[in-house]
């Protein structure tokens, strides 16, 4: 670790356990560009979310790994030419993005009035798939970042209760701590299932986890569905 002199020790902690995690290793050799691609991957496994011709939307989809994922999963080639016509792959973020084959990319802000517009004409219809895996921007006070990430995740799932199918699906990341009460009342209310899932691929030192929603209701609401 030469190359760390001079480093303070939180980074230097941070760049020894990127070199010693086997995901971060498995990404580079798949060349996925994040080793959260990994996370999309096991909870595309288990709740079989993708499926090819569906219309998906990535909710701060910056570095482009979710994507990546997603494209596999359509039956893209590395052409961008998709082997199974119909779908559409759409990813919105503030910061610019590195093309992503199969995907077209928006730069800009989901809340922003105009989006849900922008995105129908992408994707040509309503989405069949939504996913964030945006958290708040740390300032090294827990309560508040959480705070901050759980508005984010409550964010996108008023965002994907404008723009989906019935029968959709909806993936967020949340935060263990509390403040998630009135979401998961909120997805109850408009999806069949809702359920926590943490991934293999998600540290076991991190708070993260993910909220499933699947079966979207449409317009109105309904009784509760059951959570585990």
């Amino acid at each position: 670790m030469r190359s760390a002199r001079g480093r303070p020790v939180g980074s230097t902690l941070w760049l020894q356990r990127q070199l010693n995690d086997p995901y971060v290793q498995e990404a580079q050799a798949r060349g996925y560009r994040s080793r959260a691609a990994f996370k999309l991957a096991q909870l595309d496994e288990r709740f079989r979310l993708i499926k090819p011709g569906q219309r998906v939307v990535d909710l701060g989809c910056a570095p482009g790994g979710w994507l990546q994922v997603v494209t596999e999963a359509q039956g893209f080639d590395q052409s961008g030419e998709q082997l199974a016509k119909g779908g559409r792959l759409v990813g919105i973020d503030l910061l610019a993005v590195d093309p992503v084959p199969g995907a077209e990319i928006l730069e800009g802000d989901f809340l922003d009035e105009a989006m849900p517009e922008r995105l129908a004409n992408a994707l040509g219809g309503a989405a069949d798939l939504v996913l964030s895996d945006m958290a708040a921007n740390s300032i090294g006070h827990k309560p508040t970042d959480h705070l901050r990430t759980m508005a984010l995740a409550e964010a996108a799932a008023l965002f994907a209760i404008e723009v989906l199918a019935p029968g959709g699906a909806f993936v967020a990341k949340v935060l263990q701590g509390g403040t998630e009460k009135e979401l998961l009342t909120l997805l109850k209310r408009r999806f069949e299932s809702v359920r926590h899932a943490k991934p293999p691929s998600s540290r076991k030192d991190s708070s993260e986890m993910y909220l499933v929603a699947q079966g979207f209701r449409g317009a109105g609401e309904s009784d509760p569905a059951s959570d585990d």
